[in-house]
């Protein structure tokens, strides 16, 4: 009884796409990220980085044209329905044109009472729900991470099991809405700070990139990815303090056959792992530590990993140490893991750091150089001039929230020059500045560039040390408001480039009151213990 149910679930529950637009499906895409829940939830730590990531991979792996996808981040649920609608109305027109489509739809966030939390605003379960099943797309699929989000699905058809095995055979034209969540109604959906995002939806991911590609056709199904990431997402919350989170999913469709999610074969860089290749689980880690991918290796089968272009190292844990190495993905080309590149090493070696042992802030300190010059030519030829400046820095990245940084610096610089004054020049002197800052701004990180903006606040001290001395020194001190933008750069696990601009107001009240303005353009390399 139980088989022939599976059986005939299986019927109704996939669809028929294939990716590309020429096998005649047209893909859209509502990608969501909302790190905040308004009152009485706590920031969410991923929620972004999962809906970037998802949203990355949907566009170089899932057939959404650049024009067809949609990527919020901490958006209302105002901004939500209207990229919605955008899309629905882009669908439309497609239709219109004889053209199938889908849509889909991923949501990475808080919910809570029934309803998303996106921000301080609310999105019923079943007012989305009513929406998805009325949007003008032949197939529907919403993939919602959060908490308790099974209460979507248990209306009907809800399965707290995992996807079961798909007969092959001729497929037919299906239309209907798939709803995948990341637990169960009374769940509790969990991130991990190793994996640098919710166990979901970083399984889901995962098993897109090709681990979940078991009849290795290239081509990851529905069914495929919602299976491993069943799988993988139980058996890695067992032993939480929170309990096994369990995914679920519900469907209402009409047909049958088997919708492909990504094509591996869309993307023509990657890793090839031999089927000569040992077996075992393999990690790939990028430069911060983080699991991008995982691959569950069986003897003498080949498999493919559509990683991005990027270093990575490679990670395959035995009974009693590691096999560890690297590997670099170039643009365009297919790379090959060799076994003979990977070394054994202790399970201190393990190159699995996640990100905020501590509880969620991490330091970063580093040296800078800039050049700092006042706008008004005539100050900046005769009072204040312009210098180049060197000094240390250091920042706390992720204390004050997700994505905020606080840094403390400090500057010195200097030059040799000659009094210019209508009643007085000639004399030489030592003209020098310090400087010492502290700056709060946000980042916007995606993979490993952050884009940042924020306020800073410096204490200044400008000297003018003569040569001749029968005139007097003179300094001057004051407190100066600023703002400052950015771009930071990961090359590597433990460095970081930045390239800033700071722009800052200046009062001058000494022979008489005056308001200036300098700016500074500079670099920073900064290391991540």
């Amino acid at each position: 009884m139980r088989a022939a149910l599976q059986r005939w679930l299986a019927l109704v529950l996939v669809l028929v796409a294939p990716v590309s637009h020429a096998e005649g499906l047209r893909r859209f895409a509502l990608v969501v990220g909302n790190d905040e829940g308004g009152e009485e939830t706590r920031p969410l730590r991923f929620a972004r980085g999962d809906a970037r990531k998802m949203h990355a991979l949907l566009s170089r792996l899932g057939g959404v044209a650049p024009g067809d996808g949609r990527l919020l981040l901490d958006e209302s649920s105002k901004g939500f329905l209207a990229a919605l609608t955008e899309l629905e109305a882009r669908s439309r027109e497609a239709q219109a044109r004889g053209e199938r489509t889908a849509l889909l739809v991923y949501y990475s966030g808080h919910a809570k009472d029934g309803a998303l939390r996106l921000g301080n605003s609310r999105l019923g379960f079943e007012d989305l729900k009513r929406r998805l099943a009325g949007a003008p797309a032949d197939i529907r699929i919403a993939i919602l991470d959060s908490c308790r989000s099974g209460a979507l699905t248990r209306t009907k058809g809800a399965r707290r099991a995992p996807a079961f095995e798909l007969d092959s055979g001729a497929s037919h034209d299906a239309r209907g809405l798939v709803i995948l969540t990341s637990s169960a109604a009374d769940e509790d959906s969990q991130e991990s700070d190793a994996l640098g995002g919710s166990y979901f939806s970083h399984h889901l991911a995962s098993g897109l990139l090709g681990d979940a590609d078991r009849s290795g056709d290239g081509r990851v199904t529905l069914f495929e990815a919602y299976s491993h990431a069943y799988a993988r997402t139980v058996a890695d919350t067992a032993a939480s303090s929170a309990g096994a989170q369990h995914p679920t999913f519900s469907y209402d469709l009409a047909g049958n056959g088997d919708v492909v999610l990504t094509d591996l074969r869309a993307s023509s860089e990657g890793l090839v792992v031999p089927g000569l290749a040992p077996a075992g689980m393999y990690y790939f880690v990028d430069p911060a530590g983080l699991v991008v991918a995982e691959l569950d290796k069986t003897p003498d089968v080949e498999r493919r990993v559509a990683l991005a272009p990027g270093t990575y190292r490679v990670k395959r844990r035995m009974s009693d140490r590691l096999r560890i190495g690297e590997v670099e993905v170039s643009r365009g080309r297919q790379a090959v893991l060799e076994e003979s590149r990977l070394r054994d090493a202790p399970f201190s070696d393990d190159p699995v750091k996640g990100v905020a042992p501590d509880g969620g802030s991490w330091w970063t300190v580093g040296l800078s150089g800039s050049m700092q010059s006042f706008f008004d030519a005539p100050t900046r030829e005769s009072l204040f001039l312009s210098v180049g400046m060197v000094g240390a820095e250091a920042q706390l990245h992720d204390y004050f929230r997700r994505d905020w940084v606080w840094g403390v610096d400090v500057a010195v610089g200097g030059k040799q020059a000659l009094l210019a004054l209508p009643t007085l020049s000639g004399p030489a002197y030592r003209y020098s500045v310090t400087s010492l800052g502290t700056t709060l701004f946000s980042e916007w990180p995606h993979g490993r560039v952050a884009p940042f903006v924020g306020a800073r606040m410096a204490y200044l001290v400008m000297r003018r040390d003569f040569e001749d001395a029968s005139l007097p020194d003179q300094k001057y001190a004051m407190f100066s408001p600023g703002l400052v933008a950015g771009l930071r750069w990961q090359p590597l696990r433990h460095l970081h480039l930045t390239g800033r601009a700071r722009l800052h107001y200046l009062l001058y009240t000494v022979d008489e009151q005056r308001s200036l303005g300098f700016w500074e353009l500079g670099a920073l390399v900064t290391y991540q213990p």
